[in-house]
């Protein structure tokens, strides 16, 4: 098994006042040449946006971004007529496509929102944008993975144009589920949202990353309380 280690404190950091940014990947003014992506997985940013803040209306294209709150509310308002609001216990996720621009705002004035935004390079170029809003909080699986994120629309969760699978854990300390990946030469990001675990020999902290490779299993383990984040992504991308 091949790992990666990303400590919480290693990431880039952007404090605009209303935004304190936490970058994994190179995004904006932070690049690291050795921290591109992994795999498809491009941008996993961990921000925090002041009451009655927000982003404006900004263009994507070619893309799959899902957003995760973690606290607070969050607003979203799109070029293809959605208008709503998520908290923590939904997910949003929006395949940009041929291009579309959506504009994401703190839709409270007394409390800071947290989100983690994520984006996931596609198999697909030039596809029509979509936009997709699910509640997850219950089918929530204590103690076990929950699949909120596969490629396939039948399937549990939301869907993406990509063969990867995101799932949540929320474990108990002591608890240890084995993860199996869903398709060969796919490797998975661990992302810690709070709490202790341990992946393989590792123990990661709140906001760690792990990237594991060149297996197709692995172990995770609850050192305390915790709340885990598993992106499985292919790490090989052909050419578009």
């Amino acid at each position: 098994m091949k790992t990666v280690l990303h400590k919480a404190a290693t990431r880039g950091h952007q404090d605009h006042g209303w935004l304190k940014a936490n970058h994994t990947f190179s995004f904006a003014n932070y690049y690291d040449p050795e921290r591109v992506h992994f795999g498809a997985l491009r941008v996993l940013n961990d921000d925090h946006v002041e009451g009655g803040m927000g982003f404006g209306m900004h263009p994507h294209a070619n893309m799959e971004i899902i957003t995760i709150p973690l606290s607070g509310e969050l607003h979203h308002k799109d070029s293809m007529g959605n208008f709503g609001a998520i908290q923590k216990g939904e997910i949003q996720v929006m395949s940009a496509g041929t291009g579309v621009q959506h504009s994401e705002f703190n839709g409270r004035e007394d409390e800071a929102v947290n989100l983690l935004q994520i984006w996931v390079i596609p198999n697909k170029m030039g596809v029509q944008p979509r936009y997709d809003q699910i509640k997850i909080a219950d089918s929530a699986k204590p103690n076990d993975f929950q699949q909120i994120v596969s490629p396939n629309s039948d399937d549990e969760g939301s869907w993406i144009h990509q063969d990867a699978w995101f799932n949540l854990a929320n474990f108990d300390k002591g608890t240890a589920k084995e993860y199996q990946l869903k398709k060969e030469g796919n490797g998975v990001y661990v992302f810690m949202i709070s709490g202790k675990a341990k992946v393989g020999e590792v123990e990661l902290s709140e906001r760690d990353g792990l990237g594991v490779s060149e297996t197709d299993r692995f172990t995770v383990e609850a050192l305390e309380n915790a709340e885990i984040l598993l992106m499985e992504v292919p790490m090989n991308l052909p050419r578009m």
